[in-house]
């Protein structure tokens, strides 16, 4: 079914005429016949009685209702991707629990701020799943931890962390072996970037079978490290906002461990809707003003 015959048919429809049609659509009675016939034989009913004043019938009557939303829908999405202001548009994010928390509401704030016709739909999860979103179409760009290496995505030098060792009390020292070894260590699922570097910290003071729990919201895993249930590693950033709520302290760590880079990750620029493009645009201004050195890789 042809957009152009549905538009056609639905001049017809308005006018109740097939010269009218015509006319309001700058063709000739024959090309607007031609093409009521065909939509015809395709759906095998009769739409428009041709006797006299071209009246719908009840099979023309139940497709208007279609043919309106398939020409809203044409024209919306025409709209959309050639940046019309009042275009309504989604964006999809997917980010790590911490730069959810801290990193992105000022962004997402001055986006919607700009932009406010976007829907804006966020998921969280560690680095590994946010990747498989990614790749597999389910979220529009990410926010990950690390350089992601492949070609086929665009990718931003978004913040760069600081991990510490955070504690239930002052740690003005990294603690034994021994007491690592009974310690209970508190992380995001697999996958997650920081839970890796745990796992390094650990290996570095020949801790190789620490016990890992699993958490997955930041405020539950930093109430039960308040509760001395164990300690974790995440941005200090994080810690230094959540210490007045939880109690909390940190203990900065090695520079090798410590130092890790987050990163937006997005397919080629030639394949963006608006909303996305403008959201680089938006995203890129903030980072220029926190940090004028990063640059697009």
């Amino acid at each position: 079914m042809q957009l152009k015959s549905v538009r056609i048919f639905m001049a017809v429809a308005e006018t109740g005429s097939f010269v009218a049609a015509a006319e309001r659509l700058h063709t000739v009675q024959s090309n607007v016949t031609a093409h009521i016939k065909k939509l015809e034989e395709e759906l095998g009913a009769q739409l428009v009685h041709r006797t006299g004043r071209a009246r719908l019938t009840s099979a023309g009557r139940a497709l208007v209702e279609y043919a309106e939303r398939m020409l809203t829908a044409h024209d919306e999405a025409l709209s959309l991707f050639k940046g019309s202001e009042k275009a309504c548009s989604r964006l999809r994010i997917g980010a790590m629990e911490t730069t959810t928390a801290l990193r992105l509401p000022p962004i997402l704030a001055a986006y919607h701020a700009a932009y406010p016709e976007v829907d804006i739909k966020l998921k969280t999860g560690p680095t590994a799943d946010l990747v498989e979103m990614l790749m597999d179409g389910q979220v529009d760009c990410v926010f990950v931890a690390g350089r992601l290496e492949h070609r086929r995505y665009h990718l931003l030098k978004a913040f760069s962390e600081q991990l510490v060792l955070v504690g239930p009390k002052p740690l003005s020292a990294m603690p034994a072996s021994e007491e690592l070894l009974t310690t209970a260590f508190l992380a995001f699922r697999q996958g997650c970037s920081y839970r890796q570097r745990i796992e390094l910290l650990l290996a570095s003071y020949g801790v190789n079978a620490a016990r890992i729990f699993e958490f997955g919201t930041l405020d539950a895993m930093l109430g039960c490290v308040s509760a001395g249930m164990g300690y974790t590693v995440l941005p200090r950033v994080t810690v230094e906002a959540h210490q007045h709520r939880f109690g909390i302290h940190y203990l900065e760590l090695p520079k090798p461990i410590a130092e890790v880079d987050t990163y937006f990750a997005a397919p080629e620029p030639d394949t963006w809707t608006p909303a996305l493009a403008r959201f680089v645009d938006t995203l890129r201004e903030a980072v220029i003003m926190a940090e004028p050195r990063h640059s697009v890789v």
